[in-house]
């Protein structure tokens, strides 16, 4: 980061989550198709420390790298495969000195738990690799492997950027509607009432939820 604050060429621009689930937020989005549109052609997007169901930010990108610390402890807990599976590239980072053979045994392990996981692409196989942001060991060879993967999914580029917007069209009608729902007087009261009766195992969530819904579209026709 220190380098890209110094680079002409390098725009950063901070885009809070103010509270938003998957790390990324609806600007997020909209800010990379705005840097594409002004000829950017490397763009990255650094998430929050998200959860392991927390993957928004997949259906705005080409690549999905994800980031790990050598030895963990929990690393292969089953806690992380959702995340894993959608990840393109594995990165063991801090892999020099004291860490770096612990790095080579996180590498290894996932490489091998990575065999009875799904891919994250049909002409695709997720890669595990090491690198060191002291020494730069291993940057190079991951800029190899993001080429190599440009290449090997570049017949499904536009069909998944196609997906991606569709997806993202619905997350903001979802946003909308619940920000209708929690604004409206009406409604508004209904879901506060419903809530507290939600928490005292008064009423089911689903019941409550039908009911939100029922007077929601009865309000709308």
């Amino acid at each position: 980061m220190p380098e890209l604050t110094k680079d002409q060429n390098a725009y950063i621009r901070p885009s809070p989550a103010r509270g938003h689930l998957g790390g990324v937020t609806r600007s997020t989005n909209e800010a990379v198709v705005l840097c594409e549109y002004f000829g950017y052609d490397i763009i990255i997007i650094e998430t929050v420390g998200v959860g392991q169901s927390e993957y928004a930010v997949t259906n705005m990108v080409d690549l999905f790298v994800l980031l790990l610390p050598p030895g963990g402890g929990d690393e292969l807990q089953g806690v992380k495969r959702g995340i894993v599976e959608r990840a393109d590239l594995l990165v063991v980072t801090k892999a020099d000195g004291d860490l770096a053979a612990a790095a080579h045994r996180t590498q290894y392990e996932y490489m091998a738990a990575l065999k009875f996981m799904r891919s994250s692409s049909r002409n695709w196989k997720t890669k595990v690799l090491q690198v060191s942001s002291k020494t730069n060991e291993g940057v190079g060879k991951f800029w190899e492997l993001v080429n190599a993967f440009r290449e090997a999914t570049k017949e499904d580029f536009l069909t998944k950027r196609a997906s991606q917007r569709t997806i993202w069209m619905w997350t903001h009608v979802e946003e909308g509607l619940k920000n209708i729902l929690l604004h409206d007087l009406r409604l508004k009261s209904m879901a506060e009432s419903l809530e507290v009766r939600v928490r005292n195992g008064t009423v089911s969530p689903g019941a409550a939820s039908d009911q939100i819904l029922q007077t929601f579209k009865s309000i709308v026709v």
